[in-house]
C-alpha cells in the first residue's frame, strides 16, 4: 500500500468481503496500469480451493470423531452388560438351592415361608436386572435354550417336546446365561 492513501503496511486493512479486495480498491479504474489481474484471479482460485479442501477435511474429521465417540460408548455399555452377566451367573446356584429347598416337604411351616420369601425377593431382584427364566416344561425342544439330558420314550407327549425340567435356564436381556437342562420326549417307533 502506498503512503499517499493514508495506510501503512503495519495497519489492519479492511477487506471488501464480496470481492476480497481492500476497501476502496475494488473497481477496474483503480487498477494500476500493468497489473496482471489473471495472476490475482488464479491466486484467488487457488486460495478458495485450499479453503474448500480444509473445510472438507474438517467436516470429515468431525464425523470420524463423532463415530469414534459413539463406538466407545457402545463398547463401554457392552462391557458393563457382560460384567453384569458374569455376576448373575454366580447367583444362579443360589436360586437353584432355594428351589430345591422349596421342593422338600417340611413340617416346619415357618422355615418354609421364610425360604419362599427369600426366593421371591431374589427372583424380583433378578427380574429388575433383566434376568428372566427360560420356559421349558411343555415347550418344543430348542437347542439354543435347552440342553437335553435324557430322551424318554413315551406316547403321552409329542415327539421332541420337553417333558421335565431338571434345572431351570436363564437369559440376561437377549443373551443366554445358562441353558435349561431337560428331559425330552421320544415317541417309540420313530
Amino acid at each position: 500500500m502506498s503512503k499517499g492513501n493514508g495506510k501503512s503496511d503495519g495497519q489492519n486493512v479492511k477487506l471488501d468481503l464480496e470481492h476480497e479486495l481492500p476497501v476502496g480498491e475494488g473497481g477496474e479504474s483503480s487498477t494500476a496500469p500493468g497489473t496482471d489481474m489473471s495472476g490475482l484471479d488464479s491466486e484467488l482460485q487457488r486460495v478458495k480451493a485450499e479453503r474448500d479442501s480444509l473445510l472438507d477435511r474438517l467436516a470429515r474429521m468431525q464425523a470420524e470423531f463423532d463415530n469414534a465417540r459413539k463406538r466407545a460408548s457402545k463398547e463401554q455399555q457392552e462391557y458393563r452388560d457382560y460384567a453384569l452377566a458374569d455376576a448373575m451367573k454366580s447367583l444362579l446356584p443360589v436360586v437353584d438351592s432355594l428351589e430345591r429347598a422349596l421342593q422338600v416337604k417340611s413340617a416346619e411351616n415357618d422355615l418354609r415361608s421364610g425360604v419362599e420369601l427369600i426366593y421371591k425377593q431374589l427372583q424380583a431382584a433378578l427380574a429388575k436386572l433383566s434376568v428372566s427364566p427360560i420356559i421349558a416344561q411343555g415347550e418344543p425342544f430348542d437347542p439354543r435354550y435347552h440342553e437335553a439330558i435324557e430322551m424318554v420314550e413315551t406316547n403321552e407327549a409329542p415327539d421332541h417336546q420337553v417333558i421335565a425340567e431338571l434345572q431351570r435356564g436363564y437369559k440376561f436381556k437377549d443373551r443366554l446365561l445358562r441353558p435349561a437342562m431337560v428331559k425330552v420326549a421320544k415317541n417309540p417307533g420313530k
